[in-house]
């Protein structure tokens, strides 16, 4: 069967139709994804710079969490250290009033109290860990190792270095030490209160004693303190640079593939129009032909 010839008119305008049609499928899977870049064959240099991007803000997004996590451990050790702060001003009041009052049995039960207070000490250092890390204690190991150390990334980089990481220190076993110095200061076996209740200038000089090492803790705790806080005003300074950092790679992701759905609705539109103007002259170029045949 031989094949059928179109006239150059017809042809043109079946032409015209087939390219409206691809173009109006295409506007359509716009609308449909919100994409002009949906594949690579669309735009291959902007599809992969695209994913480039939004790779590295994914990659960006586990490392932010990785630096709340951090906070949260830090937020945690802070907490702990005021918490022991509050008992440490607790104790040094009693081992006050235990100075005003001579009697023994008084002594007594303010010692009883003062090591009381003592033992909430090691409890809450036990307690203030988060994610089981702990910068106060390590109850994981041997104590003269100290308490755990926090290493929190910066950035999606392979190397290691001060630059792309901050690697925070929890409390040395000395300083620790210090704090719960207070162990001792209140116990013995002169009386029934201990070291407090010996007579005369001894009492006084064994609670005083119990003084100085309640202010030696507290420096130590205000200056831990401090430093925990210190590192976590400076990784929630990175958790914002970050999230911004992210918002600017999917912003510059988006900018390259996403499609403005105003211009292809307008465009949708022109070219429905067209489609319709083609079929139209289709129909008066085969009517043309069709006069053509009636003569015959």
């Amino acid at each position: 069967m031989s094949d059928v010839t179109l006239s150059s008119a017809t042809r043109a305008n079946l032409l015209s139709l087939q390219s409206t049609t691809n173009l109006i499928g295409r506007t359509q899977e716009r609308l449909a994804t919100g994409l002009k870049v949906n594949s690579a064959i669309d735009d291959a240099l902007a599809f992969f710079k695209a994913r480039n991007l939004n790779s590295r803000a994914s990659d960006l997004a586990s490392i932010k969490d990785v630096i709340n996590g951090g906070i949260s451990v830090l937020k945690a050790a802070v907490q702990g250290l005021e918490s022991i702060e509050s008992v440490l001003k607790q104790m040094k009041a009693l081992a006050q009033s235990a100075i005003s009052a001579p009697e023994s049995s008084t002594r007594a039960k303010l010692a009883s109290q003062f090591n009381e207070l003592r033992s909430q000490v090691d409890n809450l250092a036990e307690d203030s860990s988060f994610n089981g890390v702990n910068l106060l204690k390590n109850t994981t190991s041997a104590f003269s190792a100290g308490a755990d150390q926090l290493t929190v990334k910066f950035n999606e980089r392979t190397e290691t270095s001060a630059v792309n990481q901050l690697v925070i220190s929890g409390l040395k076993a000395a300083d620790f030490s210090t704090i719960v110095a207070t162990s001792a200061v209140a116990t013995g076996t002169a009386g029934s209160a201990g070291l407090w209740g010996q007579t005369g200038a001894a009492g006084v000089t064994a609670i005083n004693s119990a003084i100085r090492a309640i202010d030696s803790a507290l420096v130590t705790v205000r200056q831990s303190a401090q430093a925990f806080g210190t590192n976590s005003a400076l990784l929630s300074i990175r958790a914002d640079f970050t999230t911004n950092l992210i918002n600017t790679l999917k912003a510059g992701a988006s900018d390259l593939v996403n499609a403005d759905l105003n211009e292809e609705s307008a465009n949708l539109l022109s070219l429905q129009t067209r489609q319709q103007l083609g079929t139209i002259s289709l129909s008066i170029a085969q009517r043309s032909e069709q006069s053509i045949l009636r003569l015959f």
